[in-house]
């Protein structure tokens, strides 16, 4: 039988960040049960520390030690709260597998998720990011985030508007120590046409000769381009895409396609703004492929940091400001990392 919840002193974190670079917790804390929170997070040894969710670690950057107690929440259970033949209404614990609940979901024909396709990582871990990929964002599809509210000291649900969903970011990014997320819920549909329009997507289906594709043709087309762009954190540490893509003021990305022709723009987040291609911008300063010991860029993608065996976090996070101020200084735009960072700062 499984402990509800588990105490483990001096933990090593090592295999809990996809980087794979060593880290140590005073205290790692698992809650199997999200209704025992309370109760596991009230024990003694943890009275006073600062807490530290793991959602899989595939979105973190250990630059040191965790400070306080790492959590991580344990439950497993998906399940479907409403189905209206065409609207499904659908319920997964923080400690649901990510990937595991988009394959789960085109199993039962549902649509929404399968552009998220492979995606490491939990369900706990996508609304404070607000990950994404191939033209989707998980805050479209999230309806409602369950989580414990440290400063009401109350489960609470919050629904999407409070979530304040943004480019991979939210509510529970900007204030990281207030809640804890123990499950999220999720509206799919039957029926939805699926969203092709994210550059490559069409085109692989089209490669795998599907003609009228559905959620699991979708899926697999996404864990195909995936797997040739991006490399496996079970064989390589990585966390995925490093850096955000920018968002800058429309003249000066005008300004700098004009003189960069080939250099991809998108739509901003408002009419006065566009977006950047990280990759596009770091390739062009000549990082892709890039190593310094063990840390490096990855030869096949120029926005993965990756760990090539044993580079420590510090090292990877000077490599990436490095190429963050060569960026900077080649068109005079900034970059941000995605992956939350422990134990520094970006600015350093």
């Amino acid at each position: 039988m499984t402990a509800l919840y588990q105490l483990v002193r001096d933990a090593d974190l090592a295999a809990r960040n996809t980087f794979g670079v060593p880290a140590r917790a005073p205290w790692l804390l698992q809650v199997n049960d999200a209704s025992l929170l309370p109760e596991a997070l009230a024990l003694p040894q943890l009275r006073g520390l600062p807490l530290l969710p793991l959602g899989g670690g595939s979105n973190l950057l250990f630059a040191g030690d965790a400070p306080g107690a790492a959590l991580v929440m344990g439950g497993h259970d998906i399940r479907m709260l409403e189905d209206d033949g065409e609207r499904v209404h659908v319920r997964a614990e923080a400690g649901v597998e990510w990937h595991g609940l988009v394959m789960w979901s085109v199993e039962q024909g549902l649509s929404g998720l399968e552009n998220l396709a492979l995606i490491p990582g939990s369900v706990g871990a996508a609304p404070i990011q607000n990950i994404g990929a191939y033209g989707v964002e998980a805050g479209e599809r999230i309806t409602a985030v369950e989580a414990w509210d440290l400063d009401a000291q109350a489960f609470v649900r919050l629904d999407r508007g409070a979530c304040a969903f943004g480019y991979r970011d939210s509510a529970f990014k900007r204030q990281p120590g207030r809640w804890i997320v123990t499950a999220v819920e999720f509206e799919l549909s039957r029926t939805a046409a699926p969203r092709l329009d994210y550059t490559g997507l069409a085109e692989e289906l089209a490669a795998m000769g599907v003609a009228s594709p559905g959620p699991r043709e979708v899926a697999e087309a996404v864990i195909r381009i995936r797997r040739r762009k991006l490399p496996d954190p079970a064989v390589v540490g990585n966390a995925g895409s490093f850096f955000k893509n920018p968002i800058v003021p429309q003249a000066l990305a005008e300004a700098l396609r004009v003189a960069n022709p080939a250099l991809p723009v998108f739509p901003g987040d408002a009419a006065t703004t566009r977006k950047l291609s990280a990759a596009w911008l770091i390739d062009a300063c000549g990082w892709k492929g890039a190593r310094e010991g063990d840390a490096g860029v990855s030869a096949g993608h120029a926005l993965v940091l990756v760990n090539h065996g044993n580079a420590t976090g510090l090292q990877l996070l000077q490599l990436a400001r490095r190429i963050a101020a060569s960026v900077q200084e080649r068109f005079g735009v900034a970059l941000e990392p995605e992956p939350r960072l422990v134990g520094a700062e970006w600015a350093g």
